[in-house]
């Protein structure tokens, strides 16, 4: 039986958006929003910019709530989860975004700063993505609600595919993603548990303002981007609804690459 049109897509559903309280998890916090989903924004260091996400939600007539936790911490993402069922009752859609760059060339990488990114960006995942999926076998399929028992989706990078030098600990996190979700998924869908990856290429976010303050280093950055234009957050976002839904309820296991065509090397456009 076909939705209603004026049924929102993710009506009745409760939302994790991991490092929602500013750039592309805000914007997929803001878009699952305007869906009907409830929206847990999660913040580790800016209760401030969870709480503003948080606000501009219910100002758009839709439902959210700010919950706290270092991602690489078990003890902190174990009381989230609990924080969550306490409130919400379950979960239905986990966006595991939190991620961290902490740039140095190679001959000069600490291991400080390897583990710092390593721990957030993959660690970080690997525990949100294990509570997530042990809350939906615990509650089990809602077929009223969602086809899939529940979804996750870990944000991902042009960088699962394109090296990165003097980036070698962000690039080989989000490696470790690809097959860390791909696994996942392999073992999950059993379950009726689907898991993809987002990829975005270059976003509109703090992550990457220092490629774009100046003219000459956007026009350098658009280079890069056969499709000439920056993304916005809002342009994950509509990945993430999409993914979230029944819509795409045959895909599981895969990166959909969100980059203006970045991933298809425009440096080989006039042969290399």
């Amino acid at each position: 039986m076909a939705t209603p049109a004026s049924v929102k897509r993710l009506h009745h559903q409760i939302a994790l958006v991991t490092g929602g309280s500013s750039g592309i998890g805000a914007g997929v916090a803001e878009a699952l929003a305007a869906e009907g989903a409830t929206v847990f924004v999660n913040y580790s260091h800016s209760p401030d910019g969870a709480a503003e996400v948080v606000k501009k939600i219910e100002a758009a007539g839709g439902k959210a709530f700010a919950v706290h936790a270092d991602v690489s911490k078990e003890d902190e993402v174990l009381a989230m989860f609990d924080e969550i069922r306490r409130q919400c009752g379950t979960l239905h859609i986990l966006i595991n975004n939190s991620g961290i760059q902490d740039d140095s060339p190679f001959l000069d990488m600490s291991l400080e700063k390897w583990q710092h990114v390593i721990n957030v960006n993959l660690t970080g995942q690997f525990l949100c993505a294990r509570e997530a999926a042990r809350e939906f076998v615990r509650r089990g399929p809602q077929p009223e609600i969602s086809r899939a028992t529940g979804k996750i989706i870990c944000m991902s990078s042009v960088h699962e595919v394109i090296p990165w030098a003097g980036h070698v600990n962000y690039a080989t996190s989000k490696g470790g993603i690809m097959q860390l979700m791909k696994s996942m998924a392999q073992e999950l869908a059993p379950q009726r548990i689907r898991v993809n990856s987002i990829g975005p290429g270059a976003i509109a976010t703090p992550i990457n303002l220092t490629a774009r303050d100046t003219p000459e280093e956007e026009k350098s950055l658009l280079t890069l981007i056969p499709y000439g234009r920056i993304g916005e957050p809002a342009d994950i976002g509509k990945v993430a609804v999409w993914l979230a839904s029944d819509e795409s309820d045959y895909v599981t296991g895969t990166t959909l690459f969100a980059d203006g065509g970045m991933t298809l090397y425009p440096g080989f456009a006039d042969n290399g």
